[in-house]
């Protein structure tokens, strides 16, 4: 008799530097997807409020690359990028091991690059389109961008919520 081989689930989260509160910073980023809301917290002060557009499918997790969604979860804003195509962009953690381990599961990519960013270079940085538009990143205006970009560090944990 033979056997195939299981895939198991990851054991245990891949270890994270612990974030540092840096003064005037955010210690923490939600996404509220329902709302179309970024919250910049610091403690349980609400930094800054933005109005944000999500991926074009954005009810769901994100669950393959191309599904159109934004991805829910406990992920961490981990580089940025000053030369994007989208003005500038945060990069946050996804996929997780967990998310690659699901996706392996069913023969599927889980996709990744997802990003908080500004709109696409061609605009006026003022711009902002105002329907769910992206492949599964978080858009803001390029003001915004600007904002979030010198209120948050690499390192800070990011929590996107249905």
């Amino acid at each position: 008799m033979s056997y195939l081989p299981v895939a198991s689930p990851p054991t245990a989260p891949v270890a994270v530097q612990p974030h540092r509160t840096i003064p005037g910073k955010a210690d923490r980023v939600v996404v509220k997807k329902a709302e179309r809301r970024l919250y910049l917290m610091q403690g349980e002060e609400t930094l800054r409020i933005y109005a944000i557009a999500l991926g074009f499918q954005p009810v769901g997790h994100k669950t393959r690359e191309g599904d159109g969604r934004t991805p829910e979860g406990r992920y961490v804003l981990d580089r940025r990028n000053s030369r994007s195509r989208f003005y500038k962009a945060l990069h946050i953690s996804y996929p997780s091991s967990l998310d690659r381990w699901r996706a392996e599961l069913r023969g599927e990519s889980p996709g990744g690059m997802i990003l908080i960013h500004g709109q696409p270079s061609k605009k006026a940085s003022s711009m902002r389109t105002e329907h769910d538009w992206t492949l599964g990143c978080i858009a803001v205006s390029n003001r915004e961008i600007d904002e979030i970009w010198s209120l948050t560090a690499d390192g800070t944990p990011i929590e996107i919520l249905p």
